[in-house]
């Protein structure tokens, strides 16, 4: 598969939004970008996060987020990683959070996933450091392997939303690279994720850009 230049497809996106909006709309992703340089309870905040707005209203979990930070001793990793039954009880009659059993049981797996990379590692943040962002696909696939419910769409958020250069198959995403060529259709084999893989790295190796611009580049050029 030859790759056409991505100059080609930021004119794409300036032909749609104006290199000015494209210009703009990169600036403010710069802007809302956070370290990874947190503490764990920060991580396994963003895996919930991720994960009870997964097929939920985003608006909803955002307004009800002090209440989840209330409810789970503000995401202190080895707090949550023994909660039991009574603490599971005590959460689902909670009106504060979103009341949905195997979220708030993944909650509790992760925090004892968090706790143990943050041991082996020293924190979780050096664990993400560590993982090269030219393999978003091998953490993406360790994640939904030794995580909770860190799978499609959860992961990638989670990994952009929280200081890891992620790239994020959206819609939009999706349909800029069927365009060109990279895939055939909505990617869920082990084999069009690799090619997704081999196509962000070229295009980075190109640009110099980071893989989270490459994905806004891609999203905005499509219309």
């Amino acid at each position: 598969m030859t790759l056409r230049k991505f100059s080609t497809i930021v004119a794409l996106a300036e032909k749609h939004h104006g290199a000015a909006g494209v210009k703009a709309k990169l600036a403010e992703q710069r802007r809302e970008y956070r370290s990874l340089d947190q503490k764990d309870d920060r991580f396994l905040a963003g895996m919930a996060k991720a994960i009870f707005s997964a097929g939920f209203s985003w608006d909803v979990v955002e307004q009800k987020w002090p209440g989840f930070e209330r409810a789970f001793d503000k995401f202190d990793p080895k707090k949550v990683a023994v909660y039991g039954a009574k603490d599971i009880a005590r959460l689902m009659k909670d009106t504060g959070i979103v009341r949905n059993g195997p979220k708030i049981k993944a909650t509790i797996a992760n925090a004892r996933f968090v706790r143990d990379i943050a041991e082996e590692h020293r924190s979780f943040a050096a664990f993400l450091k560590s993982w090269p962002t030219s393999d978003q696909v091998g953490l993406m696939d360790y994640l939904k392997k030794y995580a909770s419910r860190l799978g499609g769409n959860s992961v990638m958020y989670f990994l952009r939303f929280n200081g890891w250069d992620a790239f994020i198959l959206s819609g939009d995403v999706t349909k800029a690279l069927i365009r060109e060529g990279v895939i055939d259709n909505t990617p869920t084999s082990k084999a069009s994720m690799r090619a997704v893989q081999e196509a962000f790295n070229a295009w980075t190796s190109e640009t110099g850009r980071p893989q989270r611009e490459i994905s806004r580049i891609l999203a905005l050029s499509v219309g």
